[in-house]
């Protein structure tokens, strides 16, 4: 058994080889890294689902002022 990928950062690097045995012999520090490992990968999955929303949230942004651009050029040339 090795160490979970996300725990593969400069955090760690001088300890890996400790990590790597404490893993597979500490049952505990195994329960520790692996709520980790779950800690770091959710907030990757909400990073990217922030980003997302925040792009979503741009482009409605844009187009509502675009068609408020549009509500007012329509209402100005139909309104004389």
């Amino acid at each position: 058994m090795s160490l979970p990928d996300e725990l593969y950062n400069v955090k760690f690097a001088e300890y890996f080889e400790s990590m790597r045995k404490m893993y597979l012999i500490d049952d505990r520090f195994k329960n520790i890294c692996d709520d980790y490992c779950n800690s770091v990968a959710n907030a990757e999955i909400y990073r990217k689902k922030f980003e997302k929303n925040f792009r979503h949230q741009l482009e409605c942004e844009n187009l509502s002022k675009e068609l408020e651009e549009e509500i007012l050029f329509y209402i100005v040339r139909n309104s004389e």
